[in-house]
């Protein structure tokens, strides 16, 4: 019997491999080496693979799609209701293989290895950023032990350490001041990498068309465009700009039932940085947009008065999510009188 449908459980070293023919029996049974996957897939005929999105997912997308394979990954919470008894690997990829057959399935946009390259950029930038938060705090409470409080901008604690290394009275023991100096430096060194990996999301930014598109909306600059671009991968995926707004959690929670329609806050689902990113970008055109004549201004000007400021917020950078996804879709350039129309 010929296999039409495979649920490949992913892992480091042993992976599971369950296969079905058309008419969903059972033709292959599997367990395979990490060294023995491209081998047993390149001796299939063409056929449908089902994967979780987990780590490494999107590198054996790639590897079984040069093999001729259609390949389609998973959310690992849609893949959960079809697992059967207890969980294991064999469990997992059977529940793989069933989910991957629904007409009404939902997949994870597979991503190129220049847009998982860029991810890196990212991820690695986000983790020095929460460090140096992590750092901030730890110095502000240090000091407000020794009666020294400093505000929570970053710019007034670099203000205090530079007077706490000037040697101002402030009743501090020569090894607290000590200790402020190793502080400050790793400050310093946080600044100087983050600013190394700012200037590298510029020069992508710089040098990528579908960025520079994306740059022209306000709200959007060059971290969240090409971390927009990074993420979104194959647009197909969504059929309209709702489904891509939903994907990043930027629309509201619902619980009906009887048919009472019952909403709440965002659905926070998806990306948590995407969706931050377009928040506080939504939250600095706002700002900007005070005073301003052109029609989006005013639009914007009249939601704020209707609406708190987070709603109003978390309101535009939905609007913005779907104005990324009609122009990645269409390949079309901004156009803010269209947008202001469409509200």
């Amino acid at each position: 019997m010929q296999v039409v449908r495979i649920g490949l459980d992913l892992a480091k070293y042993v992976f599971e491999v369950h296969g079905v023919d058309k008419h969903g029996n059972v033709v292959v049974r599997k367990r395979l080496r990490r060294d023995a996957v491209a081998r047993f897939f390149a001796n299939l005929p063409a056929c449908l693979v089902g994967m979780e999105a987990s780590n490494g997912a999107h590198y054996w997308a790639r590897v079984l799609t040069a093999l001729g394979h259609q390949v389609r990954l998973i959310s690992p919470q849609f893949v959960t209701p079809y697992v059967k008894s207890n969980k294991n690997d064999r469990n997992d990829a059977e529940a793989i293989c069933e989910a991957v057959g629904r007409p009404s399935m939902r997949f994870v946009p597979p991503k190129s290895v220049e847009q998982l390259a860029v991810q890196a950029v990212h991820r690695v930038r986000r983790r020095l950023v929460s460090d140096r938060v992590k750092l901030v705090n730890q110095v502000r409470g240090l000091l407000a032990e020794h009666g020294i409080v400093i505000p929570r901008d970053i710019t007034q604690l670099r203000r205090g350490l530079a007077e706490i290394m000037a040697g101002c009275d402030d009743g501090l023991s020569e090894l607290v001041r000590s200790l402020m100096r190793d502080l400050r430096e790793e400050l310093a060194e946080l600044d100087r990498r983050i600013a190394s990996y700012d200037r590298r999301i510029r020069e992508i930014f710089r040098n990528s068309e579908p960025c520079q598109r994306l740059g022209k909306i306000e709200g959007i600059g060059p971290i969240t465009a090409t971390a927009l671009i990074a993420a979104v991968g194959d647009r197909t995926c969504f059929k309209n700009g709702r489904q891509f707004a939903a994907w990043l959690g930027l629309v509201p929670k619902q619980r009906s039932s009887g048919g009472r329609i019952r909403l709440f806050g965002i659905s926070k689902r998806g990306d948590r940085y995407l969706r931050t990113l377009m928040i506080y970008g939504a939250r600095a055109a706002l700002g900007r947009a005070g005073g301003k004549q052109d029609p989006r201004s005013l639009w914007l000007g009249k939601l704020r008065q209707r609406r708190h400021p987070n709603v109003a917020a978390v309101a535009l950078a939905n609007k913005n999510a779907r104005i990324v996804w009609s122009m990645l879709s269409g390949n079309a350039a901004y156009q803010p009188d269209l947008s202001v129309k469409a509200a």
